[in-house]
């Protein structure tokens, strides 16, 4: 029995159970004429390399022949390469005749920037997919480099309209919001399959698994990604669960199915040996990420994929043994995660990965292998490496994406010209410029622990503590003959003031302020005036001694005289303070001594100083 029948069947369940698939969808914006002008909706194309993250502005030409570009336009000597100086060509096209696929593989042939197929009939946008088959004559899948996009109906008949007038048709495909970008850390997930038996898909994943894998890994390693891998997997109905098909694709009694590998039920392996290979994928990871080293699973991918090839009949639980402990995984935690595959029991992995298939919030049903779901958004295009890695570094906050997303082949630097149009210094090599993912942003910087404040296109301002360390806190700061004067101060005030002995804005200049034709200083009648830059010099006749702090000139030799008598004075003030006091301090002394002898002798003889209180005289 052939596998078509049995294809059929998986695919009916699968539209029972997962009804839903969410077209992925980005903005088209028509800038001229004014009659369309306005914003669109299109749908992403799941092939060629969408900008994610960026946009694209071009014009609009509708193809005076081969208007469904089914053929080569070659066979029509029209070239649609814009010539220097001029927007690039966006071809619009319309449905039908042909894949999707080829009508933007002529459409790149014959130079143009991008493809908008127009639809034929009045319904919601649908996902434009790569042809199922599998021949060398689609070998062009791989070739498509530009993006595409579906637009309605009612779009394409007035831009056709439009042209036809004679009006030049400009527009601009948006990708900056096609993928979420809330934070610094993006999460992603690879919807994919062990079997590498079913054609070019399997063979463009594979080869996508082994280039990518190094990028993955800088980014896991760093914590700037959470990655998880998924592997899809079908249930057979109860009514067939004990036929040969149900058998051979499924296990734990019909639960988790696979389709056969080589559409074969009679030769090679079946889909039941996927199931259990895509167990192990999972448990794989999930070990991995509980020692904290989740970026192994890549290793791990890759290595089976090279090692135990069907091809080669070593699909196998051995040669998968063999890779996991060549990794330094525990095998026995992988196996102890895999559970019972024979039995009728529930396996908690796959179940999950069942329940996982089912679209959450902004993310559609997964539908489509591979798939890759970037911050809970499918991806659509080409899976490959560079349009992979452009889709993650869109998920990023401006300024938090990793260097890997900076790099030439990535990203265009826009601080290179013009310096982007942001504020600069050139003198201190500061600029406001930020070179990011999705475009330059003009932020005034912070430079050693400094802050610049300002709107970041045409002033930029130090602030704050230690300001004058950078650039001088950006205000006037001269040296001549070996003095420097500055206008800044390290304090909060952020402000610039020309130092004494100038005056000017601070900013860009001070200028000398002449004391001695101002008359600010030195104007005794004594003094002699001689302006300096920054200050002045004051000098006195012969004989005198110029005072600065009350600007005036005293002779030399009084000085030196009332100096020596003020000390004169001093000294005697201190002897005769010293003398004044020694005589307090006798006469206190004595006193108190009279008083003591006294009080002594009138316990034992009346004194005459004492009255006699009995009223008896006594003479002796």
């Amino acid at each position: 029995m052939k596998f078509g029948v049995f294809t059929l069947f998986f695919l009916l369940i699968l539209e029972l159970a997962f009804g839903t698939f969410l077209v992925e969808k980005n903005n088209l914006k028509v800038t001229s004429p004014d009659s369309i002008k306005g914003v669109y909706e299109c749908a992403i194309g799941n092939f060629g390399i969408p900008k994610y993250g960026g946009t694209l502005v071009g014009t609009v030409v509708y193809p005076m022949s081969n208007h469904k570009a089914c053929k080569s336009f070659s066979e029509f000597g029209v070239s649609f390469k814009a010539s220097p100086g001029s927007l690039p060509t966006f071809l619009l096209i319309d449905r039908g005749d042909c894949y999707f696929a080829l009508k933007a593989w002529n459409a790149q042939q014959a130079g143009a920037a991008a493809i908008l197929v127009a639809d034929n009939k009045l319904e919601p946008l649908i996902t434009m997919d790569t042809p199922e088959e599998d021949n060398a004559n689609l070998d062009y899948l791989e070739k498509i480099n530009i993006p595409s996009a579906l637009i309605s109906k009612s779009l394409g008949d007035s831009i056709k309209s439009a042209i036809s007038d004679g009006n030049m048709v400009n527009m601009k495909l948006d990708w900056t919001e096609s993928v979420p970008h809330p934070d610094e850390r993006v999460e992603y997930e690879l919807w994919t399959d062990s079997n590498d038996e079913c054609g070019k898909k399997c063979d463009t994943q594979i080869e996508f698994l082994k280039n990518f894998k190094g990028a993955a890994q800088i980014l896991e390693k760093g914590g700037y990604t959470q990655f998880t891998p998924h592997f899809i997997t079908w249930y057979c109905p109860k009514a067939f669960m004990l036929s040969r098909q149900c058998k051979s694709q499924c296990i734990n009694h019909g639960r988790y199915c696979a389709p056969d590998p080589e559409q074969d039920f009679t030769k090679g392996y079946d889909g039941k040996d996927v199931v259990v290979q895509n167990l192990r994928h999972a448990c794989v990871f999930r070990v991995a990420n509980e020692t904290g080293k989740p970026w192994k699973w890549w290793d791990y991918a890759t290595d089976f994929s090279v090692r135990c090839p069907m091809k080669y009949n070593k699909y196998t639980s051995e040669c998968a043994d063999e890779v996991i402990k060549s990794l330094g995984i525990d095998l026995e935690k992988v196996y102890l995660c895999m559970g019972d595959t024979e039995g009728d029991v529930e396996n908690p992995v796959l179940k999950a990965e069942q329940q996982s298939q089912v679209g959450k919030g902004s993310r559609g049903d997964v539908t489509i292998l591979p798939t890759l779901v970037v911050n809970n958004r499918q991806y659509r295009g080409k899976l490959e490496k560079g349009a992979v890695l452009k889709a993650l570094c869109a998920g990023f906050q401006e300024s938090t994406e990793p260097a890997i997303c900076l790099t030439e082949d990535q990203n265009t630097n826009e601080c290179l010209e013009n310096n982007g149009g942001c504020w600069q210094d050139r003198a201190a090599n500061i600029t406001a410029c930020l070179d990011t993912f999705r475009g330059r942003l003009c932020e005034c910087p912070t430079v050693q622990g400094v802050k610049f404040v300002g709107d970041g296109y045409t002033h930029c301002k130090a602030s704050g503590a230690m300001r004058c360390g950078i650039n001088n806190g950006g205000c006037w700061r001269e040296t001549r003959g070996g003095y420097t004067y500055s206008a800044c101060t390290d304090d909060h005030s952020n402000s610039c003031k020309c130092p004494p002995g100038f005056k000017g804005d601070g900013v860009k200049s001070c200028e000398d302020v002449d004391e001695c034709k101002e008359k600010l200083a030195c104007q005794c009648p004594e003094c002699k005036c001689k302006n300096t830059w920054g200050s002045y010099e004051c000098s006195c006749k012969k004989g005198l001694f110029y005072l600065r702090e009350h600007d005036t000139c005293i002779g030399a030799f009084g000085a030196v005289k009332l100096g020596w008598s003020f000390v004169l004075i001093l000294l005697l003030a201190l002897t005769a303070a010293t003398l004044s006091g020694y005589a307090i301090y006798k006469y206190r002394i004595r006193h108190y001594m009279d008083s003591e002898i006294r009080s002594i002798m009138a316990q034992y003889m009346p004194l005459d100083s004492q009255p006699n209180n009995t009223g008896i005289h006594m003479e002796l």
